[in-house]
């Protein structure tokens, strides 16, 4: 054999294999189902993961709003409970760019073009709503309805779509402080009865934010807040996967009755009426 041949062979061998690996790096696995791990779909969110997300900190016991979706998901797409390997990741690592350890990742993430830039993402499975934050010695903790709450004075973060909400499904106009860090302040000294603002915020600032605080009800859906997807590895085969399954627990009401059970019943935050 040549020099020539022997150095053109090489070339092409070391050609393949880079090839090969960028294959694998990009979708994140080179089985024949697309996973990490054959027959298995590997599955990642937050250490901690916190409720009402899922509870206890136990993705795998699927109780909590994602974790149930996740396993409805995984059960669409053919994979049992027992199929369902669970891994814990930073929010962070989740959406940079490069290979994963994991099929699908979930925690919140909302879909954002930038992100689709560096990793895959789904369909969404949850549109946020706007929710209502008090503390348990305030005279808005037990408004649920609309007629109940107009009454009260409620608190909204500058630039959010709160303020819009405010307006039209109580016809209030809201108190505007610069940051909701600063609603929170005013709702503490009694300024303010009550906060507007989306779900997964007000969940974090009545666990983490207010030592008695509450999210007492929350706002009809009106499909306009922050839609929430899975994040996948960039051009993994199971992003089209998540879709149809998403599509189909949507078209039969399961992802409705999750948000319903997981979002409302089990946290005691009922729609305003």
């Amino acid at each position: 054999m040549t020099r020539s041949l022997r150095l053109t062979i090489a070339v092409a061998t070391a050609a393949v294999a880079a090839l090969a690996l960028s294959a694998c790096s990009a979708g994140g696995s080179s089985n024949g189902d697309g996973t990490v791990t054959d027959g298995k779909l590997t599955i990642a969110t937050g250490q901690p993961a916190y409720s009402p997300w899922v509870e206890d900190n136990k993705p795998q016991s699927g109780k909590g709003f994602e974790s149930a979706v996740a396993y409805a998901v995984a059960k669409e797409m053919g994979y049992s409970k027992s199929d369902v390997v669970w891994k814990r990741s930073t929010f962070d690592s989740a959406i940079a760019p490069g290979p994963k350890d994991w099929d699908l990742n979930v925690q919140q993430f909302s879909i954002d073009a930038k992100r689709k830039k560096a990793v895959d993402m789904s369909s969404a499975y949850y549109t946020t709503t706007q929710a209502v934050v008090t503390t348990e010695k305030s005279k808005a903790v037990d408004h649920t309805t609309i007629d109940e709450l107009k009454k009260d004075a409620i608190g909204v973060a500058t630039g959010s779509t709160s303020i819009a909400s405010v307006k039209s499904v109580l016809g209030v106009t809201p108190q505007v402080f610069n940051s909701n860090d600063d609603a929170v302040l005013a709702l503490k000294s009694g300024q303010i009865d009550a906060i507007v603002t989306d779900l997964p915020t007000a969940f974090y600032m009545a666990a983490a934010q207010l030592d008695d605080g509450t999210v007492s009800a929350q706002f009809p859906a009106d499909g306009k807040g922050d839609q929430f997807g899975f994040v996948l590895p960039k051009d993994s085969e199971l992003t089209s996967k998540v879709d149809k399954a998403l599509a189909a627990l949507d078209e039969d009401g399961t992802l409705k009755d999750l948000q319903t059970k997981w979002l409302s019943s089990e946290t005691n935050t009922p729609v305003l009426k």
